[in-house]
């Protein structure tokens, strides 16, 4: 499977509480599942959620710490990483996020806001290619998402893959190989004319 590290935003708009617990573990149908460390899968994750989702986690369990304007869950998700909520003035309204950490980096939970705040004060509304990608995912059902096996080569098994209707035909590809028009098609209509901005 295919690692990722950075830090990224992985759903546009407001997550509600159905949303968010799906989020939580959009990784559920991979191959060998908790067999190995899945730390840098989760790391680097966030998406925006409402304040009655975030005043409903600080509710559930006694934080494993509160700092500031944040605050860190005490059941990890693995061996480091577990689920940071933020409390965020973004151009002057107050907004609210979650985030998976890995803690085994002292740095992860102030880096990550960084990156939230930065990426929420784009002055034009926009998307990445890579944005789109991960939209894409956390918004595909389970039955048309899953991962490559052995149909695919070698080096493209435990990869992304979707469902891809066209005229006369039912396809699977990787998440990665979508095209323009493939992108298109499965972005809400409100998302599909947004600028494309390139990733710092």
């Amino acid at each position: 499977m295919t690692l990722q590290s950075s830090i990224r935003k992985i759903y546009q708009g407001v997550a509600d509480r159905r949303q968010m617990y799906r989020l939580f573990d959009r990784h559920a149908q991979r191959t060998n599942c908790w067999e190995n460390d899945d730390s840098a899968l989760f790391a680097g994750e966030w998406f925006e959620i409402a304040r009655a989702e975030h005043d409903y986690m600080l509710d559930i369990l006694p934080p494993l710490w509160m700092r500031g304007d944040m605050f860190a869950l005490r059941e990890f998700l693995t061996e480091s990483v577990t689920s940071v909520f933020y409390t965020m003035r973004i151009d002057g309204s107050a907004r609210y996020f979650h985030a998976y950490c890995d803690l085994s980096q002292a740095c992860s939970p102030v880096e990550t806001r960084h990156v939230i705040v930065e990426r929420e004060s784009w002055p034009v509304k926009a998307m990445t290619h890579e944005e789109r990608l991960e939209h894409i995912w956390s918004a595909t059902h389970d039955e048309y998402r899953g991962y490559a096996g052995e149909r695919f080569v070698p080096e493209h098994r435990g990869k992304r893959t979707l469902l891809v209707y066209g005229p006369g035909r039912t396809e699977l590809k990787l998440l990665e190989d979508l095209s323009d028009d493939e992108i298109a098609a499965k972005l809400p209509v409100h998302l599909r004319h947004l600028p494309a901005k390139t990733a710092a």
